[in-house]
């Protein structure tokens, strides 16, 4: 039996919770080694373990793969969840890539000056609302959620990370302040 996917970032959702919602949809089970500190970082950059000096990182089948798109793509084609035919992967590229347009405009909110959040979360929400919600509702909402194993991730208890907190801010800020 292969070795559980293990996953490398903090403990929070950023760049590694799409490969959770991954990984959850192929019904994969996995193991998380979070980054708490400036020092564990400094170990996989000094072992050479980061291609890009950078997380997210997961260590399957022998691999030690980074770069978000390419760990999504990795895992989606070996479980065949990226489609049938060249027009089915690439309607899933097209949603891939506007998640994680959206995930650009989110992720870094909790790290703004909060000055600037106030200002900021206005614009986003405008983004999202009228921009990705509505697409992603019309063809997500309904269809994910009734897929048993995403109906278990989205299951209290389940590895699926909940919105980031103050304490989860000053970790990733503590690990990644210059």
């Amino acid at each position: 039996m292969a070795a559980r996917p293990k996953l490398h970032y903090p403990n929070g959702r950023g760049r590694m919770e799409s490969v959770r919602w991954v990984l959850a949809a192929a019904g994969v089970e996995f193991d998380e080694e979070f980054l708490e500190t400036k020092e564990q970082l400094h170990k996989l950059q000094d072992g050479n373990h980061l291609l890009f000096q950078q997380v997210p990182m997961v260590e399957i089948d022998g691999m030690k793969l980074v770069q978000t798109r390419s760990i999504l793509h990795y895992i989606a084609d070996k479980h065949n969840l990226f489609g049938k035919d060249l027009k089915e992967r690439t309607l899933i590229d097209m949603y891939v890539e506007g998640t994680l347009d959206l995930l650009e405009l989110l992720i870094m909110h909790p790290f703004l000056k909060p000055d600037d959040q106030q200002k900021e979360v206005v614009n986003m929400a405008q983004k999202a609302i009228i921009r990705y919600f509505p697409v992603f509702e019309k063809e997500y909402t309904v269809k994910l959620s009734n897929i048993p194993t995403i109906k278990r991730f989205l299951e209290p208890g389940s590895k699926k990370k909940p919105p980031p907190d103050e304490i989860y801010v000053r970790t990733v800020y503590n690990i990644f302040k210059p």
